[in-house]
């Protein structure tokens, strides 16, 4: 279950740099910039979060939200508090979807989006991401006993994927260059794409391989479906937020510099990806090592500004 080890450390670090902004302070009222500003007039900060998306950002027991890109929202939350000398900012959570989350960014429904969002060059024209914080890709979840071990196995069958997602767009690309004839089937989040699957309404759900063995862990599933096939796609993960605002951008950077030279990156990853989750659950999923050499880059950018 040890995800993506073949895609090479050079890649993730050009998505690291890629994915982030510009680190120059940017203007705007007061001295800050207009999401900046708006935190501080506001004395809140609103976080875009998943309730099907573990480990990166789901509900608790009592519906509460959490997982790792939140708590990785949550140590920007604290940086945004110093830029902006508001110690004590408070926290609204806002639920979106794979399907609206980017338009809840653009429309200033949220400030930060903490899911399972995949930093791509065609999203990265309209939004801002943070460095890498994950990396994974798209895998094909079916029952046990389904035949199918590819996606060239999958000729003529039905495959549900969840609408929004990069998911989406590799299973449309696959069915092309492999002349499938898919049916390609959506739904609204990762949970009702699990069940479909559960029901018996499509032969494969297909989605990043990380987020098929949360699932399968969650519902304890592990007698009932595997998660096969080659990678279909290569997805970047980072906290997306307002593109074109320097001041928040240079903000995220720091976070992610700081908690890489704290050595508080590899601890949170095992936190939430090895550990038992607070749900119960146990991925052990350990860190792939082009992740580790990821976060040790932001170590080292880290000490070279100190």
């Amino acid at each position: 279950m040890r995800p993506l080890t073949a895609i090479s450390g050079g890649l993730l670090l050009a998505a690291c740099l890629l994915a982030t902004g510009a680190s120059a302070q940017g203007g705007g009222s007061e001295g800050l910039s207009p999401t900046l500003s708006a935190i501080k007039n506001a004395h809140t900060v609103r976080l875009g979060y998943r309730e099907s998306s573990p480990p990166f950002s789901f509900l608790d027991q009592a519906n509460r939200p959490i997982g790792y890109s939140l708590e990785l929202c949550e140590a920007i939350v604290e940086e945004i508090g110093i830029e902006v000398d508001d110690p004590n900012l408070k926290i609204e959570y806002v639920k979106v979807t794979s399907d609206d989350r980017i338009d809840a960014v653009l429309q200033n429904k949220i400030d930060l989006e903490c899911g399972s969002t995949t930093a791509n060059a065609e999203r990265g024209k309209r939004v801002a991401f943070s460095p890498l914080m994950f990396v994974a890709g798209t895998k094909l979840m079916v029952p046990k006993a389904s035949s199918v071990s590819a996606v060239t196995d999958l000729k003529g069958k039905t495959v549900v994927v969840t609408k929004g997602t990069t998911n989406e767009q590799a299973m449309h690309a696959a069915d092309k260059k492999f002349s499938l004839g898919l049916n390609i089937i959506t739904a609204a989040d990762h949970e009702q794409s699990y069940q479909t699957l559960a029901d018996g309404k499509a032969d494969a759900f297909a989605t990043d391989d990380i987020l098929l063995y949360g699932l399968i862990v969650r519902h304890k599933a592990q007698d009932k479906f595997r998660v096969t096939g080659d990678y279909l796609s290569y997805d970047p993960y980072g906290i997306m937020f307002r593109k074109g605002e320097p001041q928040l951008s240079a903000v995220v950077e720091r976070t992610f510099r700081k908690l890489g030279s704290n050595h508080d990156l590899v601890p949170l990853y095992n936190k939430w990806f090895t550990a038992r989750l607070p749900t119960g659950e146990r991925l052990n999923v350990p860190i792939s090592l082009q992740l580790e050499e990821a976060f040790k880059a932001m170590d080292d950018s880290a000490s070279a500004n100190n």
